[in-house]
């Protein structure tokens, strides 16, 4: 069932634990993701962006994942990841998101305020829920090269930004990095501690795959309540695709990269504790 953000996460943060948000872009990804969902009676957040573009249709590819979310009694929410502009996040709410992150981080703070407060002006009426970004995770690089230059959230200014904007959800910026890790994760936990203490909404941590189960498990204690995941899956896919024989037929070879993301994903809701969570929901 499709379901609000929104009240998913603030649920999860009741309860103390975190849902995943799965970066998906093909049919393997979505049916692997939804398997390990149902297996575990998880609720979970169906995610694309535009860097998925070079590889999807989201114009096609949409009702296909609007179909896996209306058509499960789990708790389900199609949102869209990182958009960069007013009219990227409009076109998705358009074609059939019912959820979305308006990313300013890359902009000084008052201009990342006034393109966050615009978004939020304009579809909190539709009842759209909203996550914006407060310091600069970035793009996928060499962790120890970003590192050095590192935008990490001020939690002096993260109260200001959610009163301001009037955002539903925020994430920050703790030593998270997209992609793969080039090296150990460096998670400042005492960033975050601060603007848990500071501001009351949920807290979103991107770029999660790779950082370590231990200190995934202290930053949902530490308030965390949305994880998003991509390149893990993406690996599973590739050693799926790897361990094949070269005479595998293509059928048989997508079948085991849905299987191998399956895997992958059931592994994360495991840990981030979301697994039985679905049969709670209407008592919530």
């Amino acid at each position: 069932m499709l379901v609000s953000t929104k009240d998913m996460l603030v649920k999860a943060q009741k309860e103390h634990y975190a849902v995943a948000n799965f970066c998906i872009w093909n049919v393997e990804m979505l049916s692997g993701v939804m398997q390990a969902c149902e297996k575990l009676q998880s609720p979970v957040i169906l995610s694309f962006g535009s860097g998925f573009l070079v590889n999807t249709d989201i114009n096609h590819f949409i009702h296909m994942m609007r179909s896996y979310a209306t058509q499960t009694a789990l708790p389900c929410s199609i949102h869209w990841d990182h958009g960069r502009s007013f009219e990227i996040v409009s076109h998705a709410i358009d074609i059939g998101y019912n959820s979305l992150m308006i990313d300013g981080s890359a902009y000084p703070f008052e201009e990342n305020i006034r393109r966050t407060k615009e978004v939020v002006d304009k579809f909190h009426p539709l009842c759209i829920p909203v996550e914006a970004e407060l310091g600069h995770v970035g793009a996928e690089t060499d962790y120890e090269e970003a590192l050095a230059h590192y935008l990490y959230t001020d939690p002096a200014q993260a109260a200001e930004f959610v009163e301001r904007t009037g955002i539903d959800s925020l994430a920050i910026a703790i030593g998270n990095q997209h992609g793969a890790y080039t090296a150990p994760p460096q998670i400042n936990f005492d960033i975050l501690e601060q603007v848990r203490n500071s501001v009351s909404i949920p807290l979103v941590l991107h770029g999660a795959s790779g950082i370590g189960d231990a200190d995934i498990r202290r930053a949902i204690d530490l308030g965390i309540t949305k994880i998003n995941i991509h390149t893990e899956l993406c690996e599973a896919a590739m050693d799926a695709i790897h361990a094949c024989p070269e005479n595998e037929k293509y059928q048989g070879l997508n079948i085991k990269v849905r299987d191998a993301v399956q895997a992958r994903a059931e592994n994360k809701i495991l840990l981030f504790g979301s697994n039985g969570k679905a049969a709670g929901w209407f008592a919530k």
